[in-house]
């Protein structure tokens, strides 16, 4: 609908473009669209408080400006209206009880036009199931989606859901593996499937709880290492059937034996065969523990500060990336720890300083990291959702973090390989600093720093008697 300014007759395009790209008006300094003619300075382009007038980019409902979205009402007025009107539970005509955290953090979004975009765009499954919630036609819990098939669309909704408090957290890989078990045991007989069953659930999938409880999603390595060990389980009791046995009657030699078929599985059937042992369902094999090694350095210390500068100079690089990546390169952080930071760890000083707590000790941040910093904590938040949920590094599905293939790619785009380059970083960060000291600073194990100082030929065995003297 075109409408009549001061300055001439603009279209609803137009007047959709000058509310979502406003001046500073010269007279209030506030950020409004200009379209009105000065009372003051002849051919001054004004806000319309200041000309006098009545706003046609205001809000009918709430006066703003800012986010045009249907004829003279904002998207945050809309956005409002269509979630009260999804949310209502018509027993008690107002919004479910259960559902208010999520009317909460949507209608708070910094972009409304988002989250109606998300509810209307096909296939809407947040917008029909959250509808079917809300009447009381589908229970509100994880049950009710793990009937569901586990695609982008019904995993958002669920983070979603799980993000805002509605529904216990959870971790979707987890749960696709043990979709993935169930799959793997159905052509196993009974006595190996509740075997592997047993070894899988109550150790592997353990193992990974483990990892996940803090908060951080387990990684696509993980996921796919306690795969590989479930299958070296299940290859191990196809080998036994065939040869007319099973796991549990199975004999020493005939393990070797299986070992000189599959010679390149020794090191991973390791954890199945102890388990075997410490659980009784085997205890007549062993196998002897893989040796331990010193970790290689193959990036050289003039290579590190290579990519350290390119990721201080090259803006096109993904900022997220160039952090994490300067943050595994000067201080030898992990992906996994750096994905899963919180906004907790960093902190601005009234100077403009900015300091990182990798473990219990902040440390400053070097120029131009420091900026990069202070201009992420700036970005929107990427999902539709209204908060980050205290990650420093947020996901597109609400509540999750980034996640670690999402910087890898990134930087071995750009010729940087993360896990490499953290090696020759602690390397020379062990050649540098005591071993209880490095642990402290960059929050790795004691005895991980000892073997970084015996690799680096460092002996700092002095070094606790003098701060000790």
């Amino acid at each position: 609908m075109t409408v009549t300014l001061p300055i001439g007759p603009i279209c609803a395009k137009c007047r959709f473009a000058m509310a979502y790209h406003p001046g500073i008006c010269p007279e209030c300094a506030q950020r409004r669209p200009l379209g009105y003619h000065s009372t003051v300075s002849s051919g001054l382009a004004v806000c319309a408080s200041c000309a006098g007038e009545e706003s046609v980019f205001a809000c009918t409902s709430c006066g703003r400006e800012d986010q045009p979205y249907s004829n003279r009402r904002c998207a945050g007025c809309v956005l409002a209206k269509r979630l009260t009107t999804l949310l209502t539970d018509p027993t008690t005509s107002r919004i479910h009880d259960r559902l208010q955290p999520l009317y909460d953090e949507l209608a708070g979004a910094k972009r409304p036009q988002s989250v109606i975009s998300w509810l209307l765009k096909p296939p809407a499954t947040g917008n029909r199931l959250l509808g079917l919630m809300a009447r009381g036609e589908m229970p509100i819990s994880h049950d009710a989606f793990r009937g569901f098939p586990s695609d982008r669309s019904h995993t958002y909704l669920r983070d979603l859901l799980a993000g805002t408090g509605i529904l216990p957290a959870y971790d979707a890989s987890l749960e696709r593996i043990e979709r993935w078990l169930d799959d793997k045991l159905a052509p196993l007989d009974a006595e190996h499937a509740a075997l592997i069953s047993r070894y899988a659930r109550w150790h592997v999938l353990h193992l990974l709880r483990q990892q996940s409880g803090g908060g951080a999603h387990i990684s696509k390595g993980q996921a796919d290492a306690a795969r590989y060990k479930v299958t070296l389980g299940i290859r191990l009791a196809n080998w036994a059937i065939e040869h007319g046995t099973t796991i549990a009657t199975l004999t020493q030699p005939q393990l070797d034996l299986y070992f000189s078929d599959h010679p390149g599985g020794r090191a991973g059937q390791y954890g199945f065969i102890s388990w075997l042992r410490r659980t009784g369902a085997n205890r007549a094999l062993r196998l002897t523990a893989p040796p331990s090694s010193l970790p290689i350095v193959d990036v050289s210390d003039e290579e590190r500060w290579q990519q350290v500068d390119i990721l201080l100079h090259d803006d096109t690089i993904r900022p997220y990336a160039r952090i994490g990546g300067l943050f595994t390169l000067l201080f030898a952080q992990n992906l996994m720890d750096v994905c899963a930071m919180t906004t907790d760890q960093i902190t601005v000083t009234d100077d403009g300083k900015v300091l990182v707590a990798f473990d219990t000790t902040p440390m400053g941040m070097p120029p131009i990291l420091d900026t990069l910093i202070r201009e992420h904590a700036t970005r929107r938040v990427p999902s539709i959702a209204s908060t980050s949920h205290g990650w420093l590094f947020p996901g597109r599905n609400p509540g999750r973090h980034l996640e670690r293939e999402n910087f890898r790619k990134e930087l071995v785009a750009h010729g940087i390989h993360p896990a490499r380059s953290r090696h020759a970083a602690l390397f020379s960060l062990a050649g540098l600093l005591p071993a209880p000291v490095l642990a402290d600073l960059i929050g790795i194990a004691d005895k991980t720093a000892t073997k970084w100082a015996m690799l680096a030929a460092r002996d700092w065995s002095d070094y606790i008697a003098a701060r000790t003297r």
